[in-house]
């Protein structure tokens, strides 16, 4: 298995579980309510989801898809990160935020660098 697989694999599969958990997680309900965001909750959740698909899907069917779901994970994940700082969360709170989005954004340069 190469890299690009393990690693939208693992990031499609976090994003399913996490997208899933917006829906119906009382801890990441109480989360968006201390964020003073929770209109944004059920957004959040589908665009996780959406972009899990998006990797999944993409990455056997076509490039492209792959391509622009990893940026706009990274994009949602950058933004989460960005709320953190807002809030003053510590490192060990914001760290998972900012990992994935590099994590994604990984993803989109190797798809990139492979097939366009």
């Amino acid at each position: 298995m190469n890299l690009l697989i393990a690693l939208t694999w693992f990031s499609g599969l976090a994003f399913i579980y996490f997208g899933v958990n917006c829906f119906y997680s009382k801890f990441i309900i109480a989360e968006f309510e201390r964020y003073a965001l929770p209109k944004f909750r059920r957004l959040t959740g589908f665009l996780q989801l959406l972009g899990a698909i998006g990797l999944l899907v993409g990455l056997y069917f076509s490039p492209l898809l792959l391509l622009l779901a990893a940026i706009g994970l990274s994009v949602l994940m950058l933004m989460g990160f960005v709320v953190r700082l807002k809030i003053k969360d510590n490192f060990i709170k914001s760290a998972p935020s900012f990992t994935f989005a590099v994590l994604n954004i990984m993803i989109a340069f190797k798809t990139f660098d492979t097939y366009f």
